[in-house]
């Protein structure tokens, strides 16, 4: 096992689907694609890489219980969840590093449903509007606020 530091990117619903749905609001940018952008920036940190997407809303509570206490940090993209889930947020409150929320598309300029965040209360910092980029900027977020 590794004694790097890990910094964590969870993935929410649909997101495996990336370059392919709705490409003019996401891109034409994998999943893929989004994990090696943010393997090569940890690398560059000294840091490993534990990336997740999952479709399933109690895997990812889970997976955020699993990682609260050993993260250098959590990069989360909650997809649809962000404005359905207190029982995400909840599980973001309990984490002991900085959380840092990151939308790819500008969710406040699209339908007034996504306007409302519950993770935005406890994140360190919320990136929207990005694209994929914004993930490397969480990760520079991350190193700020650890």
């Amino acid at each position: 096992m590794s004694d790097r530091p890990v910094l964590v990117v969870l993935n929410g619903p649909n997101l495996n689907l990336l370059g392919e749905r709705e490409p003019d609001v996401y891109g034409h940018e994998t999943l893929a694609d989004v994990e090696t952008l943010c393997r090569a920036r940890t690398d560059e940190l000294g840091w490993s890489l534990d990336f997740r997407q999952t479709n399933h809303e109690g895997v990812m509570i889970d997976a955020i219980h699993e990682v609260r206490t050993r993260a250098v940090g959590v990069v989360v993209n909650a997809g649809g969840w962000t404005h359905t889930s207190v029982a995400i947020r909840d599980a973001l409150a309990a984490v002991r590093c900085p959380v840092i929320e990151v939308h790819i598309s500008d969710v406040h300029a699209r339908e007034e449903f996504r306007h409302l965040s519950y993770i935005s209360d406890v994140a360190a910092e919320v990136i929207v509007g990005r694209g994929v980029q914004g993930y490397a900027e969480a990760i520079d977020a991350v190193r700020r606020h650890a």
